[in-house]
């Protein structure tokens, strides 16, 4: 990583200053540029000029934040007693020294997933490891499996099956690198094959990643020291905040959503009633993420937050690798049909029938197209009721149905969209 990089510099030395998902940062960022961000924290003195508060307060109030975070002035009162600590060339000359550097938003490497958290997405990435840094861009081949820390032996061997069928397909494992259920994730991509050359020049694709609340300069848990030094030699170690920062609560819990980002598909191998791993699950439904979760005995406490999320549907119930595998959308390619003849255009229209745009959705969500409205738009709350799902379900299915057409946010709700124009009256009432 070149130091002189001022776009480097600048989101180096955010990424000290501003804690994870402070939208408020993330705001000044967009309207200012990080370099100018990072001058007006670290050297401007005095409120933010009145144009910087008035786009920052826009654009927040436009991403539906409280009004609390609208203020820059109270974002600078909180980030300038950190800008003093900043040293972005001695932690860039850090990370480097330790087989590592940092990742942002113009890097050919910036996760494509990240588009998704809009204003959540982090400032930057630090990153070490040997694994190519190529597969963080598309989340089609990295999948999730995360738990509890204090995991059964059931819970161990579920995820090791799960890991070794995932792997077969070159599939990169991504965990958080804690003790239980990730540390299995981790500890069992390691064990399958050597990671895929990449070519002449290029590091091997990574078994798995590890994505870390803390600083990356030393690792956390400590118990896990030999296994993350592994996923440094085979794999890669990521995190959004500067090398010395301290895990801590809040830090894991926003690490959760990049693990979510990251991956096209987010599996729950085992987890209590309250386990953090479900956060990572809600994460992946918010942001229109495929989710699955494992079941167990109900008499297991290790398995109900499991069954919590398979039952209010934020999760699709999984027991074997090769549904893991649906979840991606990969084919199998033992049950891939060739393709036979097809029709000449036109030929029998009659026979065929009319597609609609609503074709192909889930059950879940064609609950959900049912419930919204024509005109006055409905809460996520009111949708959950009439719909009868879960705030998991409608928070995934009204980004599904967004992507598709069918569904926009108008004010404070959300009404019923036809791409495709609208559909004759079938003698059924349409929601209002």
């Amino acid at each position: 990583m070149n130091t002189a990089d001022p776009e480097a510099l600048a989101r180096a030395g955010l990424t000290h200053i501003i804690e994870p998902n402070d939208q408020t940062g993330a705001a000044l960022v967009q309207v200012a540029g990080a370099v100018e961000a990072y001058r007006l924290i670290h050297d401007h003195a005095g409120p933010a000029p009145a144009h910087e508060q008035q786009q920052v307060a826009e654009l927040l109030d436009a991403h539906g934040a409280s009004r609390a975070s609208l203020r820059l002035d109270a974002g600078l009162e909180r980030w300038r007693p950190r800008a003093a600590l900043a040293d972005p060339i001695t932690d860039l000359k850090l990370m480097a020294n330790l087989g590592g550097g940092i990742i942002h938003p113009a890097d050919e490497h910036w996760p494509q997933g990240f588009e998704a958290l809009g204003l959540a997405a982090p400032l930057a990435l630090w990153y070490r490891g040997n694994g190519d840094r190529d597969i963080l861009r598309d989340p089609a081949h990295l999948a999730a499996i995360v738990g509890s820390r204090d995991a059964t032996e059931y819970g161990r061997t579920v995820t090791a099956e799960l890991v070794h069928g995932l792997r077969a397909r070159g599939i990169c494992i991504v965990s958080g690198g804690a003790y239980g259920i990730d540390a299995q994730a981790h500890q069992a991509a390691l064990a399958e094959d050597p990671p895929i050359d990449a070519g002449p020049g290029r590091s091997p694709r990574p078994a798995t990643i590890a994505v870390m609340a803390g600083g990356l300069n030393r690792f956390y848990p400590v118990g896990n020291d030999d296994l993350l030094m592994a996923v440094h030699r085979q794999g890669l170690l990521i995190a959004e905040v500067a090398p010395g920062a301290t895990p801590t609560r809040w830090r894991f819990l926003q690490r959760n959503r990049l693990i979510a980002a990251l991956c096209a598909a987010t599996i729950v191998a085992e987890a209590r009633w309250r386990s953090g791993a479900l956060s990572t699950a809600r994460h992946a439904a918010e942001i229109g993420r495929e989710v699955g979760a494992v079941p167990g005995s109900v008499f297991s406490a290790n398995s109900a937050g499991c069954h919590r999320l398979i039952r209010e549907g934020a999760a699709t119930l999984v027991t074997d690798a090769a549904e893991a595998l649906e979840l991606l959308k990969l084919p199998d390619p033992a049950q891939v049909p060739h393709p036979g003849p097809q029709p000449a255009q036109g030929a029998n229209p009659g026979s065929r029938e009319e597609q609609r745009d609503y074709d192909g959705l889930a059950i879940q969500d064609l609950l959900l197209l049912d419930a919204l409205p024509i005109r006055s738009p409905r809460t996520a709350d009111q949708l959950a009721a009439v719909a009868g799902l879960g705030m998991g379900s409608i928070l995934g299915g009204l980004s599904r149905l967004a992507t598709r057409g069918l569904a926009e946010r108008t004010g404070i709700g959300w009404i019923r969209r036809f791409p495709n124009g609208r559909e004759p009256q079938r003698g059924a009432p349409t929601p209002s």
